[in-house]
């Protein structure tokens, strides 16, 4: 871990931030010997959770389209079984 003194990351507190975040931490050193450790935390968002697109769709209404597209497409042979096939 990189190490600075309490007077280096006062002055570079933005790039020390960086540094930690690419690195997983660094330490502040205090003139009287005290260290703390910085580390970067865990986002709380899922990587799954993306934003809407302000469609004016009900919910009932989505699934309803989504059900009907999967009676359509079943007894099809996907792309990769149709090229197998040759």
């Amino acid at each position: 871990m990189q190490v600075y003194t309490y007077s280096e990351a006062r002055q570079k507190l933005a790039s020390v931030l960086d540094k930690a975040e690419t690195t997983g931490g660094v330490i502040i050193k205090r003139r009287d010997g005290r260290s703390f450790t910085v580390v970067p935390q865990k986002s709380p968002v899922s990587p799954l959770d993306v934003p809407s697109i302000g469609a004016r769709i009900s919910t009932d209404e989505l699934v309803d389209l989504v059900r009907e597209e999967r009676s359509r497409t079943r007894g099809r042979k996907s792309r990769q079984e149709r090229e197998a096939e040759g």
